[in-house]
């Protein structure tokens, strides 16, 4: 007897931090040199996927690390990150800025939500809106392994999600860091090439 094909609307390709800041050229990051060739690889590698999962009614929900702007424009940064990366100004990772959105490569995206913080669930908006769509599965892709997707999987694993970790469609800025992280995550999520996930749409 055949089984009955996979459903996808109770699940999503969570992309973490994918965007123009981080991975573009142009943006913060690249301008300060501070790119890796792992990093800018991974919307390319990761698309066949995302349009897959359009096509077979899955979400793409993309998370945006955002510096809030306060008086006068200047953001608000924690002195860890000032410390980590002291390039950053005015400007980056500004809320609803060019450097602030999906790389146009994975656009559009169907939930978009700011976060502050390594973990995209930590004083977000995140929990309640995958609750509204009734998704319970997540795809996970993004950067870095080792940072923003290692935390927003733990804290995805303790809300009781079922997690899977695309180990070709994450990245850090050495492999050696990635590798470690994505063996680290073995114990919260199921760790899954891009390949392997794609082969499950048939």
């Amino acid at each position: 007897m055949n089984e009955a094909p996979e459903t996808w609307s109770d699940c999503a390709l969570l992309l973490c931090d994918l965007q123009n800041d981080f991975i573009h050229p142009d943006g913060a990051y690249g301008r300060a040199g501070q790119g890796a060739a792992a990093i800018a690889a991974v919307p390319a590698r990761v698309k066949p996927l995302a349009d897959a999962m359009r096509a077979h009614g899955g979400w793409i929900v993309s998370t945006h690390f955002t510096l809030v702007p306060g008086r006068g424009g200047e953001p608000f940064i924690s002195p860890h990150l000032k410390r980590l990366r002291p390039f950053l100004k005015r400007g980056d990772f500004a809320p609803a800025s060019w450097g602030h959105a999906l790389v146009d490569e994975l656009c559009p995206p169907d939930i978009a939500v700011e976060k502050i913080a390594y973990s995209a669930f930590y004083m977000s908006r995140l929990d309640w809106v995958l609750g509204r769509a009734g998704i319970r599965r997540l795809i996970v892709s993004g950067i870095v392994t080792n940072g923003g997707v290692a935390s927003t999987v733990r804290d995805a694993a303790v809300r009781d999600f079922e997690v899977t970790v695309l180990s070709d469609g994450c990245a850090a800025f050495d492999d050696v860091t990635h590798e470690i992280a994505v063996k680290a995550l073995a114990p919260v999520a199921k760790i899954a090439t891009v390949a392997e996930t794609l082969a499950r749409f048939g």
